[in-house]
């Protein structure tokens, strides 16, 4: 029965849509680039979800969405729907979602595209990606660990496709004495990362000469110092104050598995991550017991999952409330530039936007957004 509801509902936003047809040049003609076919057809259907939210606090009828299908990885798709957005005289589009695509768009210089993406988010030609940038992310961190007055910092993160964009972001991080650590992206080698990073072995040798000169002595201060390294496995500090783990996922729960195996005081090194949405398994599967980490607006995005929840009797992926914010900056320049966008050159503003996300602003070609600094502690997400 869901199952049915949802294909109605879809086929029902579909039409009512695509009706909004009317080449007056008074509306806000709006395309949409997302993938209502294949395996991420949910994702696409998620997303015209959240733009009839956006439509209905919006409550302007002269704003019109025109759905097309971009399939997933699917360049001739796109240039297709890209063409049938450009037959209905349609300039703005939101989407792609994946930066890969964006190659296929360059054809289309007299169009303009808002992509959801977080990778390298700037203007780039006609496309402007609005995801929540690791430039925001490392931005807020930095001002994070100056705030905790930290000395010795670590930025670590696994070898893979990402590890050229990540290297070129972490350059311009303003951190005095940081370190960088690629680790391998697969399990088996991780563990003997982290332990060459924290000083493992030297560490654990420590501890078993310590404990070898303790059991032959036999006053109290001994027995009591021998029950307390009963509890340890290593003794000796590691050789940083902070550490910013640039990862997702299981591979990030991986990381901090493999520090507190490593025995990394959580007392006396500052643990940091990058955005995690949220995500509850992080302090469900592992024993860290303080995390940070920058992200978006925890009340404006709960209040979000709930307004949709109760509309549609879905849960939101994380990506549909940067479509949303997406349409409501097409919506506020549009009305600031008299209902009129003619190029990308109009989204160049001072102005700092509120979104459901929190503020952001479009300086020098970058969209930067001010992200809040979140504390993981008795599975609970706390604003710090």
């Amino acid at each position: 029965m869901l199952k049915k509801i949802i294909i109605i509902t879809y086929i029902l936003l579909f039409n009512n849509f695509n009706s909004f047809a009317d080449e007056n040049e008074k509306y806000l003609k709006v395309g949409l680039l997302a993938p209502f076919s294949g395996e991420y057809k949910n994702l696409g259907q998620s997303i015209m979800l959240s733009l009839q939210l956006a439509l209905d606090e919006i409550n302007d009828e002269n704003v019109k969405i025109y759905p097309r299908d971009s399939g997933f990885n699917n360049p001739e798709k796109i240039v297709r729907s890209v063409e049938s957005l450009r037959e209905e005289n349609i300039k703005i589009v939101i989407g792609p979602i994946s930066h890969k695509d964006f190659k296929s768009l360059s054809s289309f210089k007299d169009m303009i595209f808002i992509s959801p993406s977080n990778i390298d988010p700037k203007i780039q030609n006609n496309i402007l990606s609005v995801g929540v940038s690791l430039e925001s992310q490392i931005k807020s961190i930095e001002n994070f660990i100056k705030e905790k007055k930290r000395k010795k910092t670590i930025i670590m993160y696994p070898k893979n496709e990402y590890t050229p964009l990540i290297d070129a972001k972490i350059n311009s991080i303003n951190i005095n004495n940081k370190k960088i650590f690629r680790y391998s992206s697969d399990p088996k080698v991780l563990t003997s990362d982290i332990e060459k990073l924290t000083n493992y072995k030297q560490r654990k040798r420590n501890l078993i000469s310590r404990v070898k000169i303790l059991e032959k002595k036999d006053d109290e201060a001994s027995k009591l110092e021998l029950k307390r390294l009963e509890q340890r496995y290593t003794i000796g500090k590691v050789n940083f104050d902070s550490v910013v783990i640039i990862d997702f996922g299981d591979s990030l729960k991986s990381v901090l598995t493999s520090l507190v195996y490593s025995d990394v005081d959580q007392e006396e090194v500052l643990i940091i991550t990058v955005n995690q949405w949220f995500d509850k398994s992080i302090f469900l599967e592992n024993s860290i017991e303080n995390l940070y980490y920058p992200s978006v607006d925890i009340s404006n995005f709960q209040k979000y999952k709930k307004k949709y929840s109760k509309i549609y009797g879905l849960q939101p992926t994380e990506i549909t409330i940067l479509t949303y914010d997406a349409l409501g900056l097409i919506y506020y320049i549009w009305n600031k530039k008299n209902y009129k966008i003619t190029s990308m050159k109009d989204f160049i503003i001072k102005d700092n936007i509120k979104g459901k996300i929190g503020t952001f602003s479009i300086k020098d070609g970058k969209l930067i957004q001010k992200l809040n600094i979140y504390k993981v502690s008795d599975k609970k997400f706390m604003k710090f």
